[in-house]
């Protein structure tokens, strides 16, 4: 018969209260509100949709999720905010790629952070696309035809963004590399400016997020040559996939929207927000919200979104060697 020693009693009796410490942290969490960090301001893309996830939520959780918009060099400051933040739950990200798996590669002196050994993903909530937009002027009608003519014309036909390094640059070098062509780049303080200068011809096509450019879409104010996801977009179903065209088959760019939390999570906390966030993307209000705003409910889960975001850093990092894209 086995005969524990004292020192081995010891360490199971330090072993199982700390097991059941985390347990009851755990069942205690959460007993006061909650922070939930969106890493740009108010009134954009990413806000909009967190301030749709954040009541529901809330309300799963029994207690406050409060928004703090923490704004700055494309959502690092807001980031790097929750990799230093206490291991709680309370204070979660609410993020997309640029702050993630763009900005680390493109301009790593202003990171400061390690987005897969500082932060905890948790989960999606939703993926959008972006579109390819084009000024009312431009004679091509289709995606092929202005491939055509960039063909022509290399160098001549201009596209702008929010900015160099962004999500929407990179998706525009990928569509150059795809497609064989040379569409130039014209980086743009915002998203905004870009809609307003390709409506009015000033700039010859603009990569947006389907949030932003649908309403100009549907007045006719701009040309849409394709949305970024693989099928047609339920909101704009008479605007092609770019994937539709031939030189761009599997042609594929979703921005995903999603939760995040500080590294060394209490993995029981942890679960408990990614079955919130499950029961928060198949509310029938938080879907038609989503819906009105061009996003789709997507909840993606654990490793399966850790995964999913690695695969993402090499697609980035791929992109951004082949296109020399470099910050200052």
């Amino acid at each position: 018969m086995f005969h524990a020693s004292k020192p081995v009693v010891t360490l199971v009796a330090t072993l199982v209260s700390l097991a059941f410490a985390s347990s009851v942290s755990a069942q205690a969490w959460p007993s006061k509100p909650i922070t939930l960090i969106v890493p740009f301001s108010a009134g954009g893309g990413v806000d909009s949709a967190a301030r749709i996830v954040a009541p529901r939520l809330g309300e799963i959780l029994k207690q406050p999720v409060v928004i703090e918009n923490v704004a700055g060099a494309a959502g690092t400051i807001g980031t790097a905010r929750v990799a230093k933040s206490a291991p709680d739950g309370y204070t979660l990200l609410f993020a997309v790629a640029s702050p993630i798996n763009v900005a680390p590669v493109v301009s790593p002196a202003m990171v400061r952070y390690d987005s897969f050994k500082d932060l905890t993903a948790l989960s999606t909530v939703a993926s959008a696309p972006f579109v390819l937009i084009g000024k009312p002027a431009l004679t091509a009608k289709s995606m092929a035809e202005l491939i055509a003519q960039a063909k022509a014309q290399p160098g001549k036909i201009n596209f702008g963004t929010d900015g160099v390094g962004g999500s929407l640059h990179i998706t525009g070098e990928l569509i150059n590399q795809r497609a064989g062509i040379n569409l130039v780049h014209t980086a743009y303080k915002s998203g905004p400016q870009v809609l307003t200068d390709v409506s009015a011809g000033h700039i010859d096509l603009g990569i947006l997020p389907l949030t932003l450019a649908q309403p100009f879409i549907r007045d006719g104010k701009v040309k849409a040559f394709g949305v970024t996801s693989k099928a047609r977009w339920p909101t704009v179903p008479d605007v092609p996939a770019l994937a539709e065209t031939p030189a761009l088959a599997d042609f594929e760019v979703d921005s995903w929207l999603g939760v995040l939390a500080p590294a060394a999570l209490d993995p029981a906390i942890g679960a408990t927000v990614i079955r919130a966030l499950q029961s928060v993307v198949q509310d029938a209000e938080v879907v038609r919200k989503m819906h009105e705003i061009a996003v789709r409910p997507l909840a993606v889960s654990g490793p399966a979104f850790t995964a999913y975001l690695q695969r993402e850093r090499q697609l980035v990092r791929d992109v951004v060697q082949k296109a020399g894209i470099k910050v200052e």
